[in-house]
């Protein structure tokens, strides 16, 4: 396994700088975020961007694990969901481009309200089963992250979903933390969700729903040795990827390299007291 960070928590961070703080740290590999409101905007990257940012990977000892562009596949009217087949179409383009070789992981979202998925199966199906080819014809994997309060929230639910689609194209990016806070234990979500998983999110939690709040590793009640253990004891041999939720960002006092920082001591301690080598990994489980 490997030790990873999402540049979710940095929004606002130049590139270069984020990448050089997580090499400097001793993080093995980055997932970099391209949605609008980040320094590595899909829309903001011409040409020069791409190749730069290229080059910057290639150069820092770090994998590039994934691409992340977190959106609801439900949300957009059928009219306009055309356009987001083509923008996911691009973040598979650019994470081919910067993944050098490895196999181009592209995170998103499935959105809708909790309660929803039956109503709402046959149309999410359909597309994922479009998105599916897209990504097959690129060579690349599209995850998806079962997230609490979405109409997709729970192992049961997101197993449901893969069944519909059916296409090694579209897999999950496995964020515990959601299970955790509707208490679900740990053992059933990672044998539920590790054979389906090729990217992973950790954070760190207190409460159990709807009375629960993210926090920065370390602050909260997740056992990062356990889940350590357990992951290794199913196989997986892929990044294990620190995210800083939006909850931690809106904190005043939020200082992204310096909670980087935190989160690196949290985990690598947490490698190291579950007996775990950090090495390289071949994508996912």
């Amino acid at each position: 396994m490997k030790l990873g960070f999402s540049t979710w928590g940095m929004p606002q961070v130049p590139i270069d700088v984020a990448l050089s703080h997580l090499a400097t740290l001793g993080f093995d590999a980055v997932e970099v975020v391209v949605l609008p409101r980040f320094t590595t905007a899909l829309d903001q990257l011409d040409g020069p961007a791409r190749r730069r940012i290229g080059r910057l990977l290639a150069d820092l000892p770090l994998q590039l694990s994934a691409l992340n562009y977190y959106t609801s596949l439900l949300d957009p009217a059928p009219d306009r969901f055309d356009q987001l087949v083509t923008r996911l179409r691009e973040v598979m383009e650019l994470a081919a481009l910067w993944m050098d070789g490895d196999t181009p992981v592209v995170i998103t979202g499935i959105g809708g309200q909790p309660g929803e998925l039956p109503a709402r199966l046959p149309q999410l199906a359909e597309r994922l089963a479009l998105l599916g080819e897209a990504a097959q014809e690129l060579g690349a994997i599209l995850a998806l992250e079962p997230h609490v309060g979405t109409a997709v929230e729970t192992p049961d639910q997101m197993l449901a979903l893969l069944a519909q689609v059916d296409s090694p194209a579209v897999r999950v990016n496995f964020d515990i933390s959601h299970f955790n806070v509707m208490g679900i234990p740990l053992e059933e979500s990672v044998a539920r969700m590790l054979p389906h998983a090729v990217h992973t999110h950790v954070k760190d939690e207190r409460g159990r729903v709807p009375d629960y709040e993210y926090v920065i590793p370390g602050e909260g009640e997740f056992d990062y040795v356990a889940y350590l253990r357990c992951m290794a004891a199913h196989g997986y041999r892929g990044v294990i990827s620190v995210e800083i939720s939006n909850m931690v960002q809106r904190r005043p006092d939020y200082e992204p390299l310096e909670v980087a920082s935190r989160s690196y001591q949290v985990l690598a301690r947490a490698f190291q007291q579950a007996g775990i080598a950090r090495g390289t990994p071949s994508t996912g489980a």
